[in-house]
C-alpha cells in the first residue's frame, strides 16, 4: 500500500475539488454499466442523506452507502424497473446497516464479583423522589399566590428574574424580595423538614 505524497496544499486540493464523491467508483463500473454510473451522479446527494440518517457519523454514513452501492452494482442486470432503483438502494441500505449492527460484538469477561454501582444517596427509591416532589409542589401551593406565582415562574419554568418580572409587571427587586421570603417559608415547612 503506498501513501499519498503531497507536495504543496494547493497542488493537493486541486485534484480533491475535481474528485465528486461518487467517482469512487472503478473506471470498470462506469464502461459496464453506464446507466449505473448516470444513476449514482444524478441521486448520490438523496441517498447519502438517507444513509446520514441511519447512522451518527458521516463518515459511517458514506461507507454505509459506498457499500449499498457495491451491492446494486452487483445486482444491477436483475433490476428489472430502474424506475423502482431508489427503492432497491434505500432497502440495500437499511440491510447493511442492519447486518453491521446485529455483528457488532460485546465482549464478555467472566469475574467473581459483579462490577454494580454504588448506590447514591437519596437516589436510590423512585418512590421517594416522587414523595418529596410531591411534598414540595403541596409546600409550594401553600404559598400565597403572588410568592407562588414567582417561584413557579423562577424555577420550575427555569425564567430569569428580568423575565420574571416583565411578565407579572413588577420590577426586579420585588421577583428577588418575593422569592427569597418563599424560599425560607419552604425551608420552614414542617412537611418538607419531614421529607428530608
Amino acid at each position: 500500500m503506498t501513501a499519498p505524497v503531497c507536495t504543496s496544499a494547493s497542488a493537493a486540493a486541486a485534484p480533491a475539488r475535481q474528485t465528486l464523491p461518487h467517482a469512487r467508483l472503478a473506471p470498470s463500473a462506469t464502461a459496464l454499466y453506464p446507466s449505473f454510473a448516470s444513476y449514482v451522479r444524478a441521486r448520490h446527494p438523496a441517498l447519502l442523506r438517507t444513509a446520514r440518517s441511519l447512522t451518527a457519523n458521516p463518515s459511517d454514513a458514506e461507507d454505509l452507502l459506498q457499500t449499498a452501492l457495491a451491492k446494486t452494482y452487483v445486482a444491477w442486470e436483475r433490476i428489472e424497473d430502474h424506475r423502482a432503483l431508489d427503492g432497491y438502494v434505500r432497502r440495500a441500505l437499511l440491510n447493511t446497516r442492519t447486518s453491521q449492527w446485529r455483528r457488532r460484538r460485546v465482549d464478555e469477561f467472566v469475574c467473581d464479583e459483579l462490577p454494580e454501582p454504588e448506590p447514591r444517596p437519596g437516589a436510590d427509591d423512585p418512590a421517594e423522589r416522587q414523595a418529596l416532589r410531591d411534598a414540595m409542589w403541596r409546600a409550594v401551593l401553600r404559598l400565597p399566590a403572588r410568592q407562588r406565582a414567582m417561584v413557579v415562574l423562577r424555577y420550575y419554568e427555569d425564567l430569569s428574574e428580568a423575565q420574571t418580572a416583565d411578565l407579572l409587571g413588577v420590577s426586579v427587586g420585588t421577583v428577588k424580595s418575593a422569592v427569597s421570603r418563599a424560599l425560607g417559608k419552604l425551608r420552614e415547612d414542617p412537611e418538607l423538614d419531614l421529607a428530608r
